[in-house]
C-alpha cells in the first residue's frame, strides 16, 4: 500500500477556480483511472491537497464528502483518508462519481437502467424476493412519519438484483450509493403515494408481467424524478 502519494509527482494542475469542488473531484477520480492512485493508497493531509489543488478547506471537504458518498473513499478519524479496496472492481462507480452533481444525469441513467432490469426482473424473481419487497412496503407504511429512505433504497436494489445480470449490478448499486444526495433534494414527503406506487410494482411482479412491471416502474421513477428536479431547480 502507498501511504501519503505525491499528486505533485504525477503533474497535477491547480484547480481553476470554477466549479472547483468539481474539478477536484474529477482530477481525483481521473487518477483512480489512470491507475496513479490506486485502491487501498492514502491521500496526504487536508493541508497538503488544499496547496496542491490551490483551494480552501471548504472546497476540498465538499469534493472528498462527495467521493465518500460514492463509496470512493473512506475517511478515518486519526488515521487519514483512503481510497476503498472495492473500487478497482467496479470502475463505473469512479466514473460515476465524476458525474455526482449532475442530478438530471443521474436521476435519467437510474430510470434507463431500473426500467429495463425489471423486466428481467418479472422474469426470475423468486417467491423469497417476493416476500421481501413485501416486507420493505410494510416497513415504508410503519415509517410513514419518519425516515423511511431506507426501506425505499433496499426495495429498488432487491428488484435490479433479482435480474441476476452482474455486468449490469455494479452500475445500479453504484447509482444507488446516490440515494441518499438525491433523497436530501425531496421537499416533501408523500408516504402514500410511495407505497401506492411500490404495491403496483409488487404485484405486476407477482403476476410475472414485465410490461405492467416496467409501466408501473416508470410511473414510479417519473414521479420521483419531477420530486427531486422540483427541490433541485430551487437550489441552483
Amino acid at each position: 500500500m502507498k501511504v501519503g502519494i505525491q499528486l505533485k509527482q504525477i503533474k497535477m494542475e491547480s484547480v481553476r477556480r470554477n466549479s472547483l469542488s468539481q474539478q477536484v473531484l474529477d482530477n481525483i477520480v481521473s487518477l483512480l483511472i489512470n491507475g496513479d492512485l490506486k485502491p487501498g493508497d492514502k491521500l496526504e493531509s487536508e493541508l497538503t491537497l488544499m496547496k496542491q489543488f490551490d483551494v480552501s478547506r471548504p472546497v476540498l471537504r465538499e469534493a472528498l464528502s462527495s467521493l465518500e458518498t460514492m463509496d470512493i473513499i473512506t475517511r478515518k478519524p486519526r488515521e487519514g483518508t483512503f481510497i476503498n479496496n472495492k473500487v478497482g472492481a467496479d470502475p463505473f462507480q469512479a466514473m460515476l462519481a465524476i458525474s455526482i452533481n449532475n442530478i438530471p444525469a443521474i436521476i435519467e441513467a437510474r430510470m434507463a437502467l431500473e426500467t429495463g432490469l425489471i423486466t428481467l426482473a418479472a422474469e426470475k424473481i423468486t417467491e423469497l424476493q417476493l416476500e421481501k419487497l413485501k416486507e420493505t412496503i410494510h416497513g415504508i407504511q410503519e415509517n410513514k412519519d419518519r425516515d423511511y429512505g431506507g426501506y425505499d433504497k433496499e426495495f429498488h436494489r432487491i428488484i435490479a438484483f433479482c435480474a441476476n445480470n452482474p455486468i449490469v449490478e455494479g452500475m445500479i448499486s453504484s447509482l444507488l450509493l446516490t440515494h441518499e444526495k438525491t433523497n436530501r433534494l425531496i421537499l416533501f414527503r408523500e408516504p402514500e403515494i410511495t407505497i401506492e406506487h411500490h404495491q403496483a410494482i409488487y404485484e405486476a411482479l407477482e403476476k410475472r408481467d414485465p410490461i405492467e412491471s416496467f409501466n408501473q416502474m416508470y410511473k414510479h421513477l417519473t414521479y420521483v424524478r419531477d420530486k427531486i428536479l422540483s427541490g433541485y431547480e430551487k437550489q441552483h
